[in-house]
């Protein structure tokens, strides 16, 4: 059952930034982000739950499915439908999560920022599912549950796939590549797609 993370405090209390950091630690780009393996889900954990945290604290919706209270799989969307409020304190806290690999962050927001759609739409910044859940469903019933209700609205949805297995289960979903198709941060190479 699909359940959502209704504040930031719960997000953190269900450590969902960490859950998405060992949910992504296969990932070129969390490689990149950060290359010392030893530190790597500690750091990128406090990124995603800073990014977590916001989209549940009103920005956006955090969705998850539990299994006796564990995480199994999590979706987190940011609304931008309208102009995104301004996040004052974001640079201060984005360095306090990323310390040494600030200025790697830092060239993936701008990366990012300069190639988002300007239209109306949802982004789904991240969906997560536990590698020994993978295969079983999980991902397609937390995009499905969002899409129903984008497309009750007439939303249209855009995210940034992290390779090519990704994007491929996306075309499933109705996903396109956007023109341009891609977006490449040092080494490693985003996927922008459009639904």
């Amino acid at each position: 059952m699909i359940q959502t993370v209704d504040s930031a405090a719960e997000a953190a209390r269900l450590g969902l930034g960490r859950f998405i950091s060992e949910s992504f630690d296969h990932l070129d780009a969390d490689r990149f982000l950060v290359p010392d393996e030893e530190r790597r889900t500690e750091v990128m954990g406090r990124y995603f739950g800073l990014l977590a945290e916001s989209a549940a604290d009103g920005a956006g919706e955090v969705l998850r499915i539990a299994e006796d209270g564990q995480t199994m799989a999590c979706a987190v969307w940011f609304d931008r439908t309208g102009e995104p409020e301004a996040w004052d304190d974001y640079e201060k806290l984005l360095a306090e999560a990323t310390g040494v690999y600030l200025p790697r962050f830092q060239a993936l927001d701008e990366a990012f920022d300069a190639l988002h759609p300007a239209e109306p739409h949802w982004h789904l910044a991240f969906l997560a599912v536990r590698p020994d859940q993978w295969g079983r469903g999980l991902g397609t019933e937390l995009l499905e549950h969002t899409h129903s209700r984008l497309d009750r609205e007439g939303v249209a949805a855009y995210l940034e796939a992290t390779n090519e297995d990704n994007a491929r289960l996306y075309r499933k979903h109705g996903y396109a590549e956007m023109a341009p198709a891609t977006i490449e941060v040092g080494p490693v190479v985003f996927r922008r797609m459009w639904r």
